[in-house]
């Protein structure tokens, strides 16, 4: 074996502080950056228009809702306390959240089958968080003026002028915010109790405690958190890809004829320049309210709702291009292929949501808006009388689950000759339940067996223009043998 004559070198080791990790000048270094200042610049076109009117369609609804009345009721309250939502002429139960459950899986559904095929058009035209940021957006505008004289403001000193501006656009934001509390609150208690019981600090705690959370939370969600609601605490944003595909509308850049970019005027030729429509003034990006550049493809922080394109048109306007440079359209169509709008998703999706549109119609439509619980008598079965004869004890709750007061008359099948002790006809008033005790007795010669099975019938007498009858099953038990 070969001797090994290399002799081994001493390591120096460095201690850690002195060592220097050596990067060019101009090198970037990563790190964290906080959440820049989104200065939202206002735009107007086609589409802005479209959700102008959207959003005051749907916010005065939201607002008058819960001041309507039907027959002397509230017509949509939802009323946790009591355990019961009215729905104009409706009245549901907590045995009836079968039709909510059927109402949901409806609105998911429809949720997928618009999002397959319009893409994310519910955030930007309809989410709640879309139609308060812009209203809060408004409100800056008013007080502090377009988005590069906010910046401006922004970077000055505390001044008096200053201070105004901003203490009126924060006084704005919370009276909004208050009033959207108070509204949103008045769905589940009443509301013109509410508003006179809480401007005189007459309200519950649970109801106060209601209306101040929700008002620090939508003055927080729409004036400070805005579009980080959009990005990073919204589910929908994370899954909507999953419902996407080729043939899927959304706002897109027509790259092909964008590129490439670059400023010129308005007489020169962009052929002769080798350049594309895009002049490359920033105006997508300014008006964003989630603040991403479009050119840079499909993006999940896009919400879909046209202000770029609106600000695009109006460039290509002005300059003399032809409009559509940042448009509605699908990749199969910016790519030149076929654009298929009867796709099996699509398909599937209607399927499932007539299907499932046809189940709450069916299950509504089979309603019955009275219930009857039977109670036996815990204490003993049956029991006999002085004069020899069976008795059996009921209680039964009868719940009138319309919003009309109703009368109604009890009785008996599968026994003959009964005894009856208690209340045969008895007057419940609208979404109320009312108890009844009643006895049975028979004669113990009618009774073949041990168990005899009977049906209580409650039946509708007032009004009479509503034919509404109900049985429910029980026992009737017999000595024993």
């Amino acid at each position: 074996m070969e001797e090994n004559n290399s002799k081994s070198v001493p390591i120096k080791t460095i201690p850690v502080k002195e060592i220097k990790v050596h990067r060019p000048r101009n090198a970037e270094v990563e790190q964290y950056k906080p959440r820049d200042q989104i200065y939202v610049r206002k735009v107007s076109g086609y589409f802005q228009q479209v959700r102008q009117k959207m959003n005051f369609f749907f916010l005065a609804l939201f607002a008058v809702l819960p001041w309507l009345q039907f027959n002397g009721q509230q017509a949509i309250l939802f009323d946790i306390g009591e355990q019961r939502f009215n729905l104009w002429g409706l009245t549901l139960w907590p045995q009836d959240l079968t039709l909510l459950a059927w109402l949901f899986i409806i609105g998911a559904f429809l949720l997928f089958f618009v999002t397959t095929f319009l893409g994310r058009v519910w955030c930007g035209y309809l989410c709640p968080q879309t139609v308060w940021t812009f209203i809060f957006i408004w409100f800056e505008e008013r007080f502090e003026g377009t988005a590069n004289q906010r910046k401006k403001l922004d970077q000055q000193p505390m001044s008096l002028n200053k201070f105004w501006r901003k203490a009126a656009k924060h006084a704005c934001w919370i009276a909004f915010a208050l009033l959207t509390a108070i509204t949103f609150v008045g769905y589940f208690t009443p509301m013109r109790e509410l508003v006179l019981d809480f401007f005189t600090f007459n309200a519950s705690v649970m109801a106060t405690a209601c209306i101040v959370f929700f008002t620090f939370a939508t003055y927080g969600n729409a004036g400070w958190m805005r579009e980080i609601m959009c990005l990073h605490m919204c589910p929908y944003a994370r899954f909507q890809s999953a419902m996407f595909d080729k043939d899927t509308l959304t706002v897109s850049y027509d790259t092909n004829r964008g590129e490439t970019r670059g400023p010129r005027s308005r007489k020169a030729n962009p052929e002769e320049l080798g350049l594309g429509d895009c002049i490359d003034c920033n105006l997508c990006v300014q008006v964003c309210p989630t603040g991403i550049d479009i050119r840079n493809g499909l993006q999940y922080e896009c919400i879909n709702c046209g202000a770029c394109a609106d600000a695009c048109d109006g460039v290509m306007d002005k300059m003399g291009y032809d409009k559509g440079l940042i448009r509605y359209t699908t990749e199969h169509e910016l790519t030149g292929k076929k654009v298929h709008i009867l796709r099996p998703k699509l398909f599937m999706y209607a399927t499932i949501l007539l299907v499932m549109t046809g189940f709450f119609v069916g299950d509504l439509a089979t309603r019955v808006p009275l219930q009857l619980d039977i109670i036996r008598d815990r204490n003993a079965l049956s029991r006999e009388t002085n004069e020899g004869l069976i008795e059996n004890v009921y209680t039964l709750k009868v719940l009138n689950k319309s919003q009309i007061d109703s009368v109604y008359k009890i009785s008996i099948e599968g026994l003959d000759h009964t005894q009856w002790q208690g209340k045969k006809k008895i007057r419940v008033k609208a979404a109320q339940l009312e108890t009844v005790t009643v006895s049975i007795a028979v004669d113990p010669y009618e009774l073949k067996e041990y168990m005899t099975d009977i049906s209580f019938v409650v039946q509708q007498i007032e009004p009479k223009d509503n034919d509404v009858i109900i049985k429910q099953s029980s026992k009737f038990f017999n000595r024993r043998p």
